[in-house]
């Protein structure tokens, strides 16, 4: 005697467990998408965007009246940092801290130790190909504060 084969028939019940699974795919890819783009671009440029509009005009005059023209280039594992005068003279400022890192997170920052060698500064990084971004904050010997923003391109890794 042989055995009746039943046909496996596709029910509504098949349809809403496959129209579930494909939405909470997508759902749960967009929250983890979501997620790591929050948690590695923290997205602040200033505290308190308020105070610092009042304060902008006063102090983007003062960092023109210094007249410096500033560059910055990865050579090697050492970035330069180039400030010269409207004079093209090298500017040796009193004080400079940085933070250097990639444009859209903030895990690879580094903050390089910069020595003045007479016509840049000059500190080792770890790099990899790509867009980074220099933000320095130099003072002036006249106490001008002096904050920029510099894009550096690297053209290939330190090895």
């Amino acid at each position: 005697m042989m055995a009746e084969k039943t046909q496996w028939k596709f029910t509504g019940r098949h349809a809403l467990l496959i129209f579930c699974s494909a939405f909470a795919i997508i759902i749960g890819v967009n929250i983890t998408l979501a997620v790591k783009a929050v948690s590695t671009f923290p997205g602040l440029e200033v505290k308190n965007s308020y105070v610092a509009s009042q304060e902008f005009d006063a102090r983007r005059q003062a960092q023109r009246a210094l007249g410096w023209e500033v560059n910055a280039e990865v050579k090697g594992d050492l970035l330069h940092l180039m400030i010269n005068d409207q004079d093209g003279q090298p500017v040796e400022v009193a004080k400079l801290t940085a933070t250097f890192g990639r444009a859209t997170h903030v895990k690879d920052d580094q903050t390089p130790e910069f020595t003045f060698d007479g016509s840049a500064y000059v500190a080792p990084v770890t790099v990899d190909k790509g867009n980074w971004n220099l933000r320095m904050v130099a003072r002036a010997k006249n106490g001008t504060e002096f904050t920029q923003r510099v894009i550096v391109h690297v053209q290939e890794a330190a090895k």
